[in-house]
């Protein structure tokens, strides 16, 4: 039986084999900076952080040893909002992963916890949005030279993920319950095939409901719009079962155009855990 950071390690490993993904990574599709190889090695670096969190480990600490170690690799930034999502969801499992209990612990976070958070940015290069001007000293690409702003201010790191929405999908699943990632789950569960191939289907659904803000924020909401507006067209005709030669399509022409949903590739990530998890699905 494998440990909730096993499965968190598999739910990356997963993430990143299941093809196609519109625009991401997967074993069939390199970036130019990023490469396959690169995913399941930062796959592999972030263990230690993943078995904190299963140890009871504050999620933090936890969060940024997983992206210390997931930084440890040539590609730099592989898997950062899978991690943030990740780590409260195995901390969860080591009692009960449930909605309440997740939404319980990432109340329960501290100052301390973002102070960790901010300091995970120093790892890599992460793609994040100008913060508002009075948001400027809490700039987390700061990393650890805003820790005093964010003292000063007595923020914990649910209230740093509240100041992110709604500009950051990710830092909404932490103020929403993980309420895509626990949907996407029973979506996996429902689905047909291996699971790479269920995991594409998920993906392309979650990209087809809401625009990926990894996207507006690089590309702009019109881009990002678009690409949801034609993710949808193709998962009403369950493209991928029915024409997947469209969703190749459409997946080459984002990597050329350089456009990442990264997002969703994140919540992704997490569904996978969660239904590995809850033993949704079995491998």
């Amino acid at each position: 039986m494998r440990t909730p950071a096993q499965n968190a390690h598999l739910a990356l490993l997963l993430e990143v084999a299941s093809t196609p993904k519109p625009g991401n990574v997967d074993r069939h599709r390199d970036l130019a900076d990023l490469r396959f190889e690169h995913f399941l090695a930062g796959a592999v670096g972030a263990q230690r952080g993943l078995e904190m969190a299963a140890d009871g480990a504050a999620i933090g600490p936890a969060f940024e040893r997983a992206v210390a170690g997931m930084a440890e690799q040539e590609g730099d930034n592989t898997q950062f909002g899978a991690l943030l999502l990740l780590t409260p969801l195995v901390r969860a499992a080591a009692t009960d992963l449930s909605q309440p209990v997740v939404e319980s612990l990432v109340e329960e976070t501290t100052v301390a916890d973002a102070a960790a958070f901010y300091r995970a940015f120093e790892h890599v290069d992460v793609h994040v949005a100008d913060p508002p001007a009075d948001m400027a000293p809490l700039d987390v690409r700061r990393g650890s030279d805003a820790i005093p702003a964010l003292e000063k201010r007595g923020l914990t790191l649910v209230d740093v993920m509240e100041q992110s929405v709604p500009g950051d999908d990710v830092a909404r699943e932490w103020v929403t319950g993980f309420e895509r990632s626990f949907a996407a789950a029973e979506q996996l569960a429902d689905a047909d095939g291996p699971l790479p191939d269920r995991a594409a289907t998920v993906f392309l659904s979650l990209l087809a409901d809401r625009p990926d803000t990894l996207v507006a924020t690089r590309r702009g909401e019109d881009v990002a719009r678009e690409v949801t507006d034609r993710a949808a067209e193709l998962a009403a005709q369950d493209a991928i079962s029915t024409d997947r030669d469209a969703v190749e399509a459409f997946a080459d022409e984002l990597v050329e155009r350089g456009i990442n949903p990264g997002t969703t590739a994140d919540i992704t990530a997490a569904a996978l855990f969660i239904a590995l998890e809850s033993e949704l699905v079995s491998i």
